[in-house]
C-alpha cells in the first residue's frame, strides 16, 4: 500500500514572500485548510514542510510554508508534488478506499471469472468509473455503484463486481 498520497502540485510562485500556487489533486481542496505537515517531492528526496497559511484563488490554493519567506527559497519547488503521509490523509468513511490502494487490484465477477486488473479510476462527478484492463488488453468501464462494485477486499487484493447488462458489449 502507498504510504504517501499526492494532494497537489506546485504550479508557480505567488508574489515575492515565498507563497506558491498549488493545483489540488485531491477531491476536496478545502482539506488544505486543515493541512499542517506535508512532504515536498524534490525528485530525489521528500522534504518535510509545515503549512503556515492557506488561501484560495479560483481553482488554485495559495500556500505559504513556514520558513520560506522569499521567492528564491521556494522557486526550486515549482512543478513538484505536495504529499501527505497516510496518517495525515483524510479519514475515510465506510465503504471508501484511497484510489492509490485500488489501482492494480484483480477484478473478478460475481460468477468467479477473472475480468482483469484495475488500471484507473475516472472521477466523473456523478459516480466514479473503474477502468479495468482485460487479459486481451481491452478496457472495460464499470460504474462505481453498489449494483456493480460488490466488494473490495484489500487483503486479498481483489474487487468483486457484477457486470451489468451491456457493459461488455463492444
Amino acid at each position: 500500500m502507498e504510504q504517501t498520497f499526492r494532494v497537489g502540485v506546485i504550479t508557480s510562485t505567488h508574489g515575492l514572500r515565498g507563497e506558491v500556487k498549488v493545483f489540488p489533486t485531491t477531491d476536496d481542496s478545502q482539506r488544505f485548510r486543515k493541512l499542517r505537515d506535508v512532504l515536498l517531492d524534490t525528485g530525489r528526496e521528500l522534504v518535510p514542510m509545515e503549512v503556515e497559511q492557506v488561501r484560495f484563488f479560483k481553482n488554485m490554493v495559495i500556500v505559504k510554508f513556514k520558513g520560506c519567506d522569499s521567492i528564491e527559497q521556494i522557486e526550486k519547488f515549482k512543478g513538484r508534488d505536495i504529499l501527505v503521509t497516510r496518517e495525515n490523509a483524510v479519514e475515510l468513511g465506510p465503504d471508501e478506499n484511497y484510489i492509490a490502494d485500488l489501482i492494480g487490484l484483480a477484478v473478478v465477477t460475481d460468477e468467479g471469472e477473472s475480468l482483469g486488473r484495475l488500471t484507473d479510476i475516472l472521477q466523473t462527478g456523478a459516480n466514479d468509473v473503474y477502468v479495468v484492463e482485460t487479459a486481451e488488453g481491452k478496457e472495460v468501464l464499470l460504474p462505481s455503484i453498489k449494483q456493480c462494485i460488490l466488494n473490495v477486499d484489500l487483503e486479498a487484493q481483489k474487487i468483486t463486481v457484477h457486470v451489468l447488462d451491456g457493459l461488455l458489449d463492444l
